[in-house]
């Protein structure tokens, strides 16, 4: 996020820091990615951290309430160090009292804290190149037959939030509240919510399909959760770790056929169009659930609301072009 969170200053992040053994020295806002905030920092012995605040008002894939959010974003973590031996895993540092995330004076946010790794970041939307889809392929070929860590979320392609999106198209003639953007948060909708309700419908028809094999994947191995680094890719914000079909991960990945056949020659599992589609579709949907909820909630004119509504339009309209036109 590129905008600080509400009621959090330095002090208190650098007290909740103490609590992972970190007595931070230089602390800066990191005003990257979507939907987290960062902050980077140094200790001082020249140790150098990733840390992260999780807003569990937002946090609906992890859980639809901050409870279970937390619960949610706990059991992802305490994955992600499970997995900590795989070298494409960019892992949470334990606390103290060995827990991977640590839930602050205020109930809303959560800390989690990484090494800071040396690599080239990648950016949401980036395309990849031959080379880089490449060693992404083989690293998620490797995840997926490594054996699932004890306690692992499950993934379930139905949508996290489905009734909430439901009861936002049947609401479309009154007024909604929140903030700036929502009047025109509810006109778009209002422009769209045929097409919306279709694209339901042809997501619970590919939910019906038999399921094929379900793996560790990773949720979100995007371009912007990746850092590049000689000979290898390694995968960063862990928080959507499941078990679940290996399409849910490969849709993202941008593979060619050529691709998919290097996968299938790694894995034995030759991947799925179907699947791919359900996963290519559900990411759509929940997007919109997403900046729905966010939007409709109290929020000001800034940076971040600013691309959120560039996003959520975009997305609507993609979704309002029927498949395969």
């Amino acid at each position: 996020m590129k905008t600080r969170p509400d009621g959090l200053d330095d002090q208190q992040l650098r007290t909740a820091l103490r609590e992972f053994g970190i007595d931070a020295t230089e602390l800066g806002y990191a005003p990257v990615g979507h939907g987290d905030h960062h902050w980077t920092a140094v200790d001082r012995d020249g140790g150098r951290w990733f840390v992260t605040l999780a807003d569990l008002a937002h946090k609906s894939h992890c859980g639809p309430e901050p409870e279970s959010a937390f619960a949610g974003l706990r059991r992802a973590m305490d994955t992600a160090a499970a997995l900590r031996a795989l070298d494409l895993v960019v892992a949470p540092v334990p606390a103290a009292d060995g827990a991977s995330v640590l839930r602050l004076a205020d109930p809303r946010y959560a800390l989690s804290v990484f090494p800071l790794v040396p690599g080239a970041a990648g950016g949401f939307g980036e395309a990849l190149g031959p080379a880089d889809r490449s060693l992404l392929i083989a690293a998620l070929a490797r995840l997926h037959t490594t054996r699932p860590p004890a306690g692992i979320p499950v993934h379930h392609p139905d949508l996290s939030a489905r009734p909430r999106l439901e009861a936002a198209l049947a609401d479309l003639d009154a007024p909604w509240s929140g903030g700036p953007y929502t009047g025109r948060v509810r006109e778009l909708l209002a422009g769209h919510a045929p097409a919306l309700r279709r694209r339901l419908a042809e997501l619970d028809e590919l939910v019906a399909r038999p399921a094929g094999p379900r793996v560790v994947t990773h949720g979100e191995p995007h371009p912007g959760n990746l850092l590049r680094t000689p000979g290898c890719v390694r995968l960063v914000d862990w928080d959507t770790v499941a078990l679940a079909a290996p399409e849910r991960d490969l849709w993202l990945t941008g593979a060619t056929d050529g691709d998919l056949a290097h996968y299938a020659a790694l894995t034995g599992h030759t991947p799925d169009p179907g699947a791919l589609a359900l996963h290519r579709l559900r990411w759509a949907l929940e997007d919109v659930d997403a900046y729905l909820h966010w939007f409709r909630s109290p929020h000001t004119d800034s940076e971040d609301a600013r691309d959120s509504w560039a996003a959520l339009s975009g997305t609507v309209r993609e979704l309002a072009v029927p498949a395969g036109g």
